[in-house]
């Protein structure tokens, strides 16, 4: 290069303007910590603001709601992991004034009433959406007994009837115990930030499962949203947890919905095969769930 085109200030984020990002090769990069749903959002929402990174300019992201700047944020920041220029994008963030939502304790209990009041009963709305969509009866109730979020759920529905078709459900299910073993598929269910290792469900329901059509990633919560419901899986997950304290101790509940680096006891010392119990107490909260369900 000659000394008279040399720019001291071209920085790196400003060289990639120039060139075609690899999607395909984010997409391999997201795939090592996030699931298929996360990508696919982390990607999406990449594609509509990425030039908000090259072009070092995010001031459009203080007119977004906290929700939208969040999720920006979170696929910028991978974004520019990936191409090698995290630096820019801390700079950036200090520049604009952004910063990660962060909410105190005291405030994410409020918030969460708040929204109680405001949404109404978790049950209802569980009842509801079954009513509109019948091919989600047991996939409805699937989500309410095991507490999984959105993604794990789909992801053992159809993985249930997948191997259920090729006589192997007996390599995800263990009968005697009546435990799905989440941890065997460890490139589905054991990811970076998210994990989830058993979940006891009764044989029963299992059976109920076999004969249902899979279910797309996308799938279940466009038809809520296309229809006007508003998507309560996470509250779905949050009343799980609550309702299970009148059957588990929190270690418990935190185990099975994969909060295991929380304190260092989940760490280091909780160990679920030492507690025989375990799954009699976990049935009459499930069986109670489903009681609640059918009464309502």
């Amino acid at each position: 290069m000659d000394r008279g085109d040399f720019n001291p200030r071209l920085l790196p984020c400003e060289d990639f303007l120039r060139k075609e990002i690899d999607w395909e090769g984010f997409r391999r990069f997201l795939s090592k910590s996030c699931c298929k749903i996360t990508a696919d959002e982390r990607i999406r929402y990449g594609n509509k603001y990425y030039q908000c990174l090259l072009k070092e300019d995010f001031s459009i992201l203080n007119t977004f709601s906290d929700s939208r700047r969040e999720h920006t944020l979170k696929a910028l920041s991978l974004l520019s992991k990936f191409l090698g220029i995290y630096d820019s994008f801390q700079a950036l963030m200090k520049k604009f004034g952004l910063k990660w939502r962060t909410l105190y304790s005291d405030k994410l209990i409020l918030s969460r009433m708040e929204k109680t009041r405001k949404n109404g009963n978790v049950i209802k709305w569980i009842i509801e959406v079954k009513q509109k969509f019948p091919k989600l009866l047991d996939f409805m109730d699937f989500v309410l007994i095991s507490g999984l979020r959105l993604s794990e759920a789909i992801s053992s529905y159809n993985l249930i009837i997948d191997l259920s078709k090729q006589g192997k459900l007996d390599t995800y299910y263990d009968k005697k115990k009546q435990v799905l073993e989440h941890y065997k598929f460890r490139s589905i269910f054991i990811r970076r930030t998210k994990k989830v290792f058993l979940s006891y469900i009764p044989q029963t329901f299992i059976l109920k499962i076999w004969c249902n059509e899979k279910l797309l990633p996308y799938q279940v919560e466009n038809w809520i949203r296309r229809s006007r419901f508003k998507s309560r899986f996470r509250d779905v997950r949050e009343y799980y947890s609550t309702f299970m304290t009148k059957f588990l101790n929190p270690a418990e509940i935190d185990f099975l919905q994969g909060r295991v680096s929380t304190t260092v006891f989940m760490r280091n010392y909780f160990n679920p095969a030492l507690i025989g119990d375990l799954q009699e107490r976990i049935f009459k909260g499930i069986f109670q769930l489903m009681k609640d369900l059918t009464i309502k």
